[in-house]
């Protein structure tokens, strides 16, 4: 699996993907800091939320070889402003998590709205916690 950095808002799910793609126990655990495993890099969400923090994520990026911005189908949120893969010189694609937690479709499409905005190419709609789309996922990270 190529290098990956997870980056979204606080609770959109990047570090249960994380313990899901390290074949880990699922349980809550809030990312403090900057946390890496093997080939992931799983950021504080806050990193996102607070703007004066973003240019660490530019920074971290250099460790990675490829960057996924992670958006929670149950959070309306704008978290990522258009265009914001441009600060990265790594390749960028779209996780939109927690789908299982959706009754309207029409959730998922609007997510997907917000990550193409944000500059990804490629969105790919999963479930970590029931494993929807997992291998999908990894497929794109191999």
């Amino acid at each position: 699996m190529k290098r990956t950095m997870f980056i979204g808002a606080i609770a959109c799910g990047k570090t249960t993907l994380t313990q899901r793609l390290e074949h880990q126990q699922i349980r809550y655990n809030k990312t403090q800091a900057v946390e890496f495993t093997s080939n992931i890099i799983d950021t504080p969400g806050e990193y996102m939320e607070h703007h004066n923090m973003m240019s660490t994520l530019r920074v971290t990026s250099m460790d990675a070889d490829i960057v996924v911005l992670l958006q929670s189908a149950v959070d309306k949120r704008l978290v990522f402003p258009a265009g914001f893969c441009s600060m990265f010189s790594k390749p960028t694609i779209g996780v939109i998590t927690k789908i299982d937690l959706v009754n309207d479709p029409a959730d998922i499409e609007y997510s997907k709205k917000l990550l193409l905005s944000a500059g990804v190419k490629k969105v790919i709609p999963i479930s970590a916690v029931k494993n929807i789309n997992i291998d999908k996922l990894l497929a794109e990270l191999n």
